[in-house]
């Protein structure tokens, strides 16, 4: 029964509260067995039973729980930093797409991939992620677009989930975009979908999620409601890229479905607020993807003001968002997405928890929870956020295990 002492601020972040209410503990200890949480408390108040247990000591920092990143694209082919060129440059999205680059761009070198190839790439992602004190990932498909090649993809995340102690949450985002063999045949494409690879998907297992980018240059809303129906039939949690571009009814879709979350949300609308609250689907800004496409960042308080749960997410992707950076895209959300640094921190453990359905398992440091926490080189989240330093992550436990 190890225990952690020691712990000069322990933020909590209880599913309690407010947005705002991290439930902190100062001076504590957290003691755990078999990789769950037993106790959490004050370390005067520590139980005898664990005096002689092996000890971790923190140095007096800050204790979190494992981040959760609820929103990654992390296996793909090639890359585009060309494009970022182009765009710093002034081209638009459209003009880069004409030139060769754009998701589809991404598609091509990830259809010519091998399997192997894109688990090692994303591995190497992974590791990097978990140095930075992230212990759950949500991960898409979406750079195949065919039904081979969305398996593919799907079954690296799930190697990924084997090999490693973090959390791999894998989503299908079969309707990314429409592939290049079906530019002529819309329809056709969006059955194969729902005809085909939902299908086989959920026969194999490979996914939790059925994802959909929403948007008028990409699925309108009836399409997108046809698709997410149909993967709930066979199990799969609706998840929306909702009114990043234009407020199209993303937002008020993600409400009529229940869906576990809507993302970016940059474009939504006061109804669609409303109908998120009203049907408890989490928000998930995605700063990182603003900053990276210059487009107005989401006011996150307009959300929470609202009644809305925001979580914050890395959106990490070769185009828009090539950064895994949580703790970068946390800080972004407070000083661009209006959240106080509590805020903040609240959205990237329990509620983006919430946004992947794991919320009774991970986001929190509460007895019964997975023991997965990160040691923080900080005082405080305001600290924390205020002096943002890259990587402020000492030490990172994963189910109890701490990483060397």
């Amino acid at each position: 029964m190890p225990v952690l002492k020691n712990i000069g601020y322990l933020a909590t972040c209880k599913d309690e509260g407010r947005q705002e209410d991290i439930y902190p503990i100062t001076d504590a200890a957290i003691a755990w067995k078999d990789g769950t949480i037993e106790w959490v408390g004050q370390e005067i108040d520590l139980p005898e039973k664990y005096n002689n247990e092996s000890a971790h000591d923190a140095g007096g920092k800050m204790v979190i729980p494992g981040l959760v990143d609820c929103h990654t694209h992390l296996a793909f082919g090639g890359g585009r930093s060309d494009e970022f060129a182009m765009r710093v440059s002034g081209k638009s999205y459209l003009e880069i797409a004409k030139a060769g680059g754009g998701i589809l761009s991404t598609v091509k070198a990830t259809r010519e991939a091998s399997e192997d190839a894109l688990y090692e790439r994303a591995s190497g992602f992974l590791e990097e992620m978990i140095r930075l004190g992230v212990t759950t990932v949500e991960c898409k498909s979406g750079y195949g677009l065919s039904l081979q090649e969305e398996l593919k993809l799907l079954r690296v995340y799930k190697r990924l989930d084997q090999h490693y102690t973090v959390n791999v949450i894998p989503t299908f985002l079969g309707a990314h975009t429409i592939p290049p063999e079906f530019k002529d045949d819309r329809k056709g494409y969006i059955d194969l979908v729902i005809e085909e690879m939902i299908p086989a998907v959920a026969e194999e297992k490979l996914a939790n999620f059925c994802d959909v980018f929403t948007e008028e240059s990409a699925f309108s809303i009836e399409e997108s409601r046809r698709i997410l129906v149909a993967a709930q039939t066979y199990g799969l949690h609706s998840k929306l890229h909702a009114d990043q571009l234009t407020s199209c009814g993303g937002a008020e879709l993600a409400a009529e479905l229940e869906a576990a979350s809507a993302d970016h949300l940059e474009k939504i609308s006061d109804a669609g607020i409303e109908a998120m609250a009203a049907a408890g689907v989490v928000g998930v800004t995605l700063p990182l993807a603003s900053l990276y496409t210059q487009e107005q960042p989401l006011d996150c308080r307009r959300l929470i003001g609202g009644g809305v749960e925001v979580a914050v997410a890395t959106d990490f992707n070769p185009g828009s968002a090539p950064s895994y950076s949580l703790p970068l895209a946390m800080m972004l959300s407070c000083n661009q997405g209006r959240m106080t640094p509590a805020q903040v921190l609240k959205g990237a453990t329990l509620i983006a928890a919430k946004a992947i359905h794991r919320h009774r398992a991970v986001g929190s440091i509460e007895e019964g929870k997975s023991a997965d926490f990160a040691v923080i080189d900080a005082p405080d989240p305001d600290f924390w956020m205020y002096h943002y330093k890259g990587n402020a992550c000492t030490d990172i436990f994963i189910k109890g295990e701490k990483r060397k």
